[in-house]
């Protein structure tokens, strides 16, 4: 008797598909977060937030974790660049990068300490030019400048939230001889930090609040970040930081619409106004620390405007017998001394529940231009001057909903220069804004079109 076989369906007389039928698996989180590199260009935005420590102020090197993830960013936009697989930088961008470097290089060659100017080359190579430039590359729409900017808003809420708390509490760095000065988590050694985070998250929840739909709880959500974060920058008493965030929410308001800027401006002005005249909030701090910008004479001068202002004198000083190239990078911190004026303090006092009380020493001018001048000379303020320039008008010459971010945030890093310079924790976050301002500015011809 013959055997019969059952009869095979003809779906399953095919060959097996696998493995091309299958669906493939989704990319794994990795895979995702090297195809977006904004996520590493905001990471680094909120590394400033781990606290680093009480460290010495006169090594000549810090790492940091947002200092690593910012040479990560760098990393993986240049492999991406090997690969083909993101946009390079715009004919403009290169030659303003390119004349920093120049600038820098130049610098340290001919510096009176060439090995110790080496660490601050690479130092001005990495905020004014490397990470910028991975920025530019890293912000590929505005999904990817809207987590940049979000992580701004976050890590601000994060360092304004222990600010508040340190002032309400008593808890933070000593003004005036009581410990209410809000630091947030970097301590009296890095006192201006918090208010640099602070501003630049309230920058950018204005920002991204003007840009989102009217009406929306994300609108109103934004909003009421950048009045909460008010507090805190107001109880942070840096002077510079003040005039830095007025100036760079009136450029940033005046991009966006001319008739809200005004609104806002009243609005401020009363809420300023109840704030610290009917309910006190700091107002006895912030208004004596206000009136001392110009206090640089007479019984109550304020020392350390007295001593920024002898800082100026001598980095004006240490260009005059380095006109040219300057003295070199970190060159400033040997020159003081013999360049000073008698009167200029020893170093600025600093004190809080964790260090005790330290005597802080003055390493720089605190005045970014100044810097340059001294330890860069004429070449180095060129450079620096077309930098800074070009990303300005591109700004305002750009029209757009990141125009508004763009612009304040920029605005905000070109006067606070005026009262700082670059060093601590959050100089990092000034070469994430300078590429979010170069992104806008200095777009390559593909991007333009």
């Amino acid at each position: 008797m013959a055997l019969t076989l059952p009869t095979v369906p003809a779906r399953l007389a095919r060959p097996w598909p696998w493995p091309r039928a299958w669906p493939r698996p989704a990319l794994p989180a990795a895979g995702a977060l090297l195809r977006r590199p904004s996520w590493l260009a905001a990471a680094t935005v909120l590394l400033v937030c781990v606290p680093t420590g009480e460290k010495d102020v006169t090594a000549a090197v810090h790492v940091t974790a947002a200092d690593l993830a910012s040479l990560a960013l760098v990393a993986l936009t240049a492999l991406d660049l090997l690969r083909g697989r993101a946009q390079g930088l715009g004919r403009a961008a290169c030659l303003v990068f390119a004349g920093v470097v120049c600038a820098a290089a130049a610098a340290t060659v001919t510096s009176i300490d060439p090995a110790t100017s080496l660490t601050g080359f690479v130092r001005l190579v990495q905020i004014f030019v490397l990470v910028p430039a991975s920025v530019i590359c890293a912000l590929r729409d505005r999904t990817d400048l809207r987590l940049v900017l979000g992580a701004f808003v976050l890590a601000a809420l994060i360092e304004g939230g222990v600010g508040a708390e340190q002032y309400l509490t008593g808890t933070g760095a000593s003004y005036t001889g009581q410990p209410i000065r809000a630091v947030g988590t970097f301590g009296a050694l890095d006192i201006m930090a918090m208010s640099g985070v602070v501003s630049f998250g309230l920058l950018a929840a204005l920002a991204l609040a003007l840009a989102a739909r009217r009406g929306g709880w994300a609108r109103r959500a934004l909003f009421a970040a950048a009045a909460f974060l008010a507090f805190p920058l107001a109880v942070s008493f840096s002077r510079g930081s003040w005039i830095a965030t007025a100036v760079g929410a009136v450029a940033l308001l005046l991009r966006a619409d001319a008739r809200l800027a005004l609104r806002s401006a009243v609005l401020a002005l009363a809420a300023a106004v109840v704030l610290v005249g009917g309910l006190g909030a700091g107002g006895g701090g912030v208004t004596e620390r206000l009136s001392s910008i110009g206090s640089v004479s007479g019984g109550n001068e304020d020392h350390s405007v007295s001593d920024r202002y002898d800082l100026w004198a001598t980095a004006r000083a240490i260009w005059a017998d380095h006109p040219v190239s300057g003295a070199g990078p970190k060159s400033f911190q040997q020159l003081r001394d013999s360049h000073a004026p008698l009167r200029l303090s020893s170093g600025s006092d600093a004190a809080d529940s964790t260090i005790g009380f330290e005597r802080e020493p003055l390493l720089s001018p605190h005045n970014m231009y100044f810097l340059v001048l001294s330890e860069q000379g004429l070449v180095g303020m060129v450079a620096y001057g077309a930098l800074f320039l070009a990303l300005l008008l591109g700004c305002l010459r750009r029209a757009g909903d990141a125009a508004p971010a763009a612009i304040g945030l920029l605005g905000w890093v070109l006067v606070d220069f005026l009262y700082a310079d670059i060093g601590g924790t959050t100089t990092v976050l000034t070469s994430v804004i300078l590429g979010v301002a170069a992104w806008w500015a200095l777009p390559s011809a593909e991007a333009r079109g």
